[in-house]
């Protein structure tokens, strides 16, 4: 309306006008159109934009009847009576008028002000049928230069490019409301009417656009659309502009019921009230109209590709292109504060400044829009405008039909500091285990020594008889040579017991890799192999040939094996039973592995099992009781499970569960 109060000047009380419940429509003394308030819209169906510069004659039923009623009011200065106007909808409008005749304060004529009420109102007008509905909505309306839209139609080509060459000179409230996906009025204007007209009827449009161009000025042309969003048995109307030097300017109005229950205010409303709640909502939300993508993905389909994911991978040009031609159109104030922008103008633009910072993340978008996916979630970085990067979680809800196909909706939660508490968390437990495996190494010392001490022994017997051998005359060289092999054997399984001891004692950040299981385990029997024999304890493995590799770090793993392998053993010892065994299986299950180490200890008492793997609960004589905690810890992050229980056949069982592949991030 910026245009009109121009047009009217405050003194015309242009903005109270737009408030009045009656149609008033303000003309020059010639009867070319200078106003067209709300109320005149809904009576007679047309917008605002398209009647400013139109001679009302034009709309006249009865163009003779028009030109008398006017000198008539020129003559007297005011007139009152029925008339018949052109309907936007197609059958004339019947309604009652009053006009009135104003001058300037020097006599000469200043303009005509008509106010208006639909003839039905009015029983005493009988013979006027006045239109059966009254309509609650204001049709929406474009003005828009179709130059390039004649000479694409020309070239042969579809709807879609038709309407990519058709550009919006000027939309009113509706318009933008309907079609432009929430975008500002101003940012709809300069662009391609293809950016905001919904798919399945541009053929439709695009045809009916060509052919307003060539019919007269104001002999408008009506066509049918059917359903669309909230409209029920929508028209499209198009006619040239009756602006002198517009000859390719046509002005495009769709009308229809609204098909909801409710009133046009009951849903406005109902709009307000849901964009007012999702305005302050705490999370960022994102609208993203995403039609420009699914007209590709479309054409893709007709062509016959189905793996998106190579083809996005073989053509990164079009992923570019989504990144443009993909935009966002309402954000919320949480949105606004997470990226720091002084405003929520700065994020209304191509989507392009969501992937900066994870540039392949634009591609998995894509392919979950291609496959039909309804939802779409990844942990990814983005960039702020004030420099930062951040850690998020980028989720992507894609609209399905009968939904308005321009509202992708994303949210983006902001998890920098959660990740940097769980990396904390992390490196508190690496620390505790690590502090955990000295104190298991500490109880291991005298088994280590003499681990160690044998090979040590035996390299030192080995070269004091390897020199027995050289001091013969002469000297015995095969003999040398065989026991310099022994030394040499002695020597590296010192070095395998010393690299064991110092990976359990080192402090260093976890490493997952692909593991060969069954030989980890026997890593970590070996560890403490001597610590059970020395107690007179039995253990037997039972690993399976075809255990399958799994994904952790062989040095946690290790340790969650050694330390239950101790417990057994301190069971065991510190009861004195008979039956002194541990057996430790392994074996494959539909997608994992279990291991199994079971003791002919006592036992767990049935009021601990609960609590066995809580932290700092100990049933030992100065124990700390952080172990078990410290296992349970590693195998949930190996994306795994660890259990206790009492065997049927005596003794305590502690059962893990590994999974082959790593856990989801």
């Amino acid at each position: 309306m910026t245009v009109l109060f121009r047009t009217l000047g405050r003194g015309d009380c242009g903005d109270l006008a737009d408030l009045a419940m009656e149609a008033v429509v303000v003309t020059d003394p010639a009867g070319v159109v200078r106003y067209w308030n709300p109320a005149a819209e809904s009576l007679y169906g047309w917008p605002a934009m398209a009647m400013v510069g139109l001679d009302l004659r034009e709309l006249a039923s009865d163009a003779q009847l028009h030109d008398e009623e006017w000198a008539l009011l020129l003559r007297e200065g005011a007139w009152e009576g029925d008339i018949r106007r052109s309907g936007a909808a197609g059958p004339a409008v019947a309604a009652h008028v009053r006009r009135t005749l104003r001058r300037n304060a020097d006599g000469s004529l200043r303009d005509v002000v008509e106010y208006g009420q639909a003839a039905r109102s009015r029983p005493h007008l009988g013979g006027l049928d006045g239109p059966t509905e009254l309509r609650r909505t204001i049709a929406a309306c474009w003005e828009l230069d179709v130059v390039g839209t004649r000479a694409a139609r020309a070239a042969g080509a579809d709807g879609g490019a038709l309407l990519g060459d058709c550009r919006i000179i000027d939309a009113n409230v509706r318009a933008v409301r309907l079609f432009g996906g929430a975008a500002e009025r101003d940012r709809t204007i300069g662009r391609p009417l293809g950016d905001f007209w919904p798919a399945e009827s541009r053929e439709a449009i695009a045809g009916l656009l060509a052919a307003a161009l060539e019919r007269p000025v104001g002999s408008p042309l009506v066509q049918v659309l059917g359903l669309y969003g909230v409209l029920a048995g929508a028209t499209a109307t198009a006619w040239r502009s009756a602006e002198p030097g517009r000859a390719e300017a046509v002005f495009l109005m769709v009308n229809g019921a609204v098909s909801d229950d409710r009133t046009a205010w009951e849903l406005q409303a109902s709009e307000d009230r849901y964009r007012k709640l999702i305005h302050f909502a705490p999370t960022p939300l994102l609208y993203v109209d995403s039609r420009r993508s699914g007209d590709e993905f479309q054409k893709l389909r007709a062509q016959g590709v189905t793996d998106i994911a190579n083809f996005l991978d073989d053509h990164p040009e079009l992923v570019e292109l989504a990144k443009d031609v993909v935009v966002v159109t309402e954000v919320n104030q949480a949105a606004v504060r997470l990226f720091g922008a002084r405003n929520a103008a700065e994020l209304i633009q191509s989507v392009r400044y969501l992937f900066s910072a994870t540039p392949k993340m634009a591609n998995r978008v894509m392919e979950a829009h291609f496959e039909g996916r309804r939802n779409y979630v990844e942990q990814a970085k983005m960039a702020t405008f004030d420099g930062r990067v951040l850690d998020v979680v980028f989720s992507v809800t894609y609209p399905a039909p009968p939904e308005y196909m321009d509202t992708t909706f994303i949210t983006i939660e902001d998890v920098t500091e959660r990740l940097w508490t769980e990396g904390e968390l992390r490196r508190l437990q690496a620390n505790f285990a690590h502090a955990a495996r000295l104190s298991t190494l500490g109880e291991l010392a005298a088994s280590i020594a003499h681990e160690v001490n044998q090979p040590l022994s035996a390299i030192a017997t080995n070269a004091d008889t390897s020199l027995r051998w050289l001091a013969q005359n002469p000297p015995n060289l095969e003999k040398v040579r065989m026991l310099t092999e022994r030394i040499a054997a002695s020597a590296g399984r010192a070095s395998e017991i010393i690299e064991r001891v110092r990976g359990m004692a080192m402090k260093r950040q976890p490493r997952h890799a692909r593991l060969d299981l069954r030989a980890t385990i026997e890593e970590a029997v070996m560890i403490v192999r001597h610590e059970i024999e020395a107690k007179a304890i039995t253990i037997s493995l039972a690993l399976d040939r075809d255990l399958p590799a799994i994904h952790g770090d062989r040095i946690q793993l290790q340790q969650v094996v050694v330390n239950l392998l101790i417990n057994s053993l301190q069971a065991i010892d510190h009861h004195g039973l008979d039956r002194r065994e541990i057996r430790l299986a392994a074996a494959p299950v539909p997608g994992g592995v279990t291991i199994s180490i079971h003791d002919t200890g006592p036992g767990i008492a049935a009021e601990h099992l609960a609590s066995v793997f809580d932290g700092f609960f100990t049933t030992k004589d100065g124990g700390i009781g952080i172990g078990l905690a410290i296992c349970q810890s590693i195998i949930t992050e190996h994306g795994g499970a660890i259990s206790a229980a009492n065997h049927d056949a005596g003794g305590a069982i502690f059962t893990i569960a590994l999974p082959l592949d790593p856990p989801a991030a």
